[in-house]
């Protein structure tokens, strides 16, 4: 097997938490200068690039700054801080619950995506724990999605985050969940749900499919009340995208607050924070793959459904299912 060659140092800081991007310039390429071919592989509008070189913010390994003039060099790479969206703050706090030379252990709230990608930069768990810790070398060793609640793993050492992510590859830690939905007494509980589902780029919701099972679901009822909803211990044994919320929207038990299942809302918007998902990450369990130590770590947080249902049902009334 060929071995990857590892990524350079870069010679850029992060900003805001946010890693610079980094270009490759590939082989077999005609190009006369760098600058040609940045205005061609990334289109970014007429001018922009030119403007970018001129004020010297794109560099390479070395950290000089490149000019238009600069010279093609298959294989040489050159770095620069993209220009960030304005984003909405989420106006949650991001607990730590554990931290050592290794690891972090964030208790990550509603509405914050785990890392970067797409509309969501700076305000994401990873460049907020950037900012918050000073610890630019954080990675995420697995991730949680951003209308979920609960816990979140974090490595330190670069070096390491193999090892830690691995874990969650291969199954070996365990992980509870928990949730609000409706009660439904002709639902057999607890059960087991096994499915195959599949999620296409692009595609906003998952959706189960014939064909062999690559999702598999525990599910027990643990509370409920008198009238309304109730409490349920999710334990997922896979982890395909948006399982726990397939499965329980298959259950006919869809979680209260979600926006896809089992069907697709309005896109909400993105400064509205009163209705979050009733989905929570409760517990993280696993052995150290450095260290050693056994850890369980337990979630805080209490779901605002279960807490508060009249108050948090009066929000929405039309999308209490």
């Amino acid at each position: 097997m060929r071995r990857r060659s590892p990524v350079p140092p870069a010679p850029l800081p992060q900003r805001d938490g946010i890693d610079p991007v980094r270009v490759r310039l590939p082989h077999g390429a005609a190009w006369a200068t760098v600058r040609d071919h940045l205005v061609e592989r990334l289109a970014a509008g007429d001018g922009v690039i030119d403007g970018m070189l001129d004020a010297g913010l794109i560099v390479d390994a070395d950290g000089r700054a490149v000019s238009r003039d600069t010279g093609y060099v298959p294989g040489l790479s050159v770095w620069f801080h993209r220009d960030l969206p304005r984003e909405v703050p989420v106006p949650f706090p991001l607990e730590v619950v554990y931290r050592d030379d290794h690891v972090v252990v964030v208790d990550k709230p509603h509405f914050m995506a785990t890392t970067p990608r797409g509309s969501h930069i700076t305000q994401t768990a990873l460049a907020r724990l950037r900012r918050e810790l000073g610890v630019p070398t954080l990675g995420a060793a697995h991730r949680l999605d951003r209308l979920t609640a609960g816990l979140v793993l974090f490595t330190v050492r670069p070096e390491e985050r193999g090892a830690y992510q691995t874990l969650f590859r291969d199954r070996l830690v365990t992980k509870e969940y928990e949730a609000v939905a409706p009660y439904d007494p002709s639902v057999p509980l607890p059960c087991t749900v096994r499915s195959r589902i599949v999620k296409e780029r692009g595609v906003m919701a998952a959706r189960e499919v014939e064909g062999e099972p690559n999702a598999v679901s525990g599910v027990e009822l643990l509370d409920r009340r008198e009238g309304g909803p109730a409490r349920y211990r999710l334990r997922p044994g896979t982890g395909q995208t948006h399982q726990l919320r397939v499965h329980m929207a298959s259950l006919g038990l869809p979680i209260l607050g979600d926006p896809l299942y089992p069907r697709v809302r309005a896109p909400v918007p993105s400064d509205d924070f009163r209705r979050p998902l009733q989905l929570l990450a409760r517990s993280l369990e696993f052995t150290d793959p450095v260290t050693g130590l056994a850890h369980r770590f337990v979630s805080g947080r209490v779901l605002q459904a279960w807490s508060s249902y009249g108050t948090w049902a009066g929000t929405a009334p039309e999308d209490q299912t």
